[in-house]
């Protein structure tokens, strides 16, 4: 069974390309797959191996550079049948979540909250829950009484700020995302725009779902995920859910019986997004897919082109 970790760390990287060359051949060495992102930020990454043992002696040679020691890692797994990733990918971006903005890793990050005392936090009716996923994401789990930013992407977050919450109305702000990366940036938008009160989920759903049992487990749902697992269930394992190739979001049994799914061309959420040229461009996509396959390789960039109107956002 494939093992999955992610962790992200906001650090000043003056000398991004060195250090994705590192990276790469740190990975390489240790035999992984994934998506790492780089920028002067800091760093964020997925990554999956047959073994936790092989992640583990990648996360100890990663700690001997010092910006990088102990990394707050979430654990998670897949299906025997699903590699999780089909290639490794280290890339430097001028973010390391797409926001608009560079963070600041010289600021003060927001308070956190454990996930053992996130329950009676949020029970508060002082306390305003905000999901800074996007609506994708949202639509499929979520903590109970959190309001969506129905963002399409993170981007997106600060017309939500603007257009929903007032900082002389609005009292604590408890924040939570998949694995924190995004809770960062948001702290320190919303603090810029004169909220005082701002808390986050210490290390996001993903921590919340290791950490807490089953008995006190508010999340209803799943949890989506940048990569070929899609989603996760309550206990960190491949959720139920299979994605659209068209458009990339997540879509349930029931939507792949709909008269407007056909594998990756279309699905209920896309069917009118896209034109027929875009559709007729997918068929021929999934077509170079199936040679592919019969071929016995992978045909790596056929889930590399989406939808206009869905920008999927960096991994968490």
């Amino acid at each position: 069974m494939p093992s999955v970790v992610s962790f992200y760390r906001f650090v000043v990287v003056p000398e991004p390309e060195a250090l994705r060359q590192t990276i790469n051949s740190l990975c390489e060495q240790h035999g992984l797959v994934g998506t790492v992102l780089i920028a002067p930020e800091g760093l964020n990454a997925t990554l999956a191996a047959n073994t936790r043992h092989s992640l583990e002696a990648f996360i100890v040679d990663l700690g001997t550079d010092v910006r990088f020691k102990n990394l707050n890692c979430k654990w998670s797994s897949s299906r025997a049948d699903n590699v999780v990733f089909h290639r490794l990918k280290v890339s430097v971006r001028p973010e390391v979540v797409s926001f608009g903005r560079e963070y600041q890793p010289s600021s003060a990050s927001g308070p956190r909250i454990a996930p053992g005392a996130w329950n009676a936090f949020i029970d508060s009716p002082q306390v305003t829950v905000i999901d800074t996923r996007n609506k994708y994401e949202t639509e499929i789990g979520g903590f109970p009484n959190a309001i969506s930013a129905n963002t399409v992407s993170f981007r997106d977050f600060p017309k939500f700020v603007e257009r929903e919450l007032d900082p002389s109305t609005s009292s604590k702000l408890a924040l939570y995302c998949t694995g924190g990366i995004r809770c960062e940036k948001a702290f320190q938008f919303l603090t810029e725009q004169g909220f005082d009160q701002v808390y986050q989920l210490d290390g996001g759903i993903l921590n919340y779902l290791a950490e807490v049992d089953d008995a006190d487990n508010l999340w209803s749902g799943e949890c989506f995920v940048f990569d070929q697992r899609v989603a996760l269930d309550s206990n960190l394992r491949q959720g139920t859910y299979d994605q659209c190739h068209a458009c990339r979001r997540p879509i349930s049994a029931s939507d792949k019986r709909s008269k407007h799914y056909l594998f990756g061309v279309s699905c209920p959420r896309c069917i009118n997004e896209t034109s027929t040229k875009q559709k007729d461009g997918f068929r021929e996509r999934e077509r170079q897919e199936s040679l592919a396959r019969t071929g016995g390789h992978r045909h790596v960039g056929a889930l590399q082109q989406v939808s206009p109107g869905l920008h999927l956002d960096s991994p968490e």
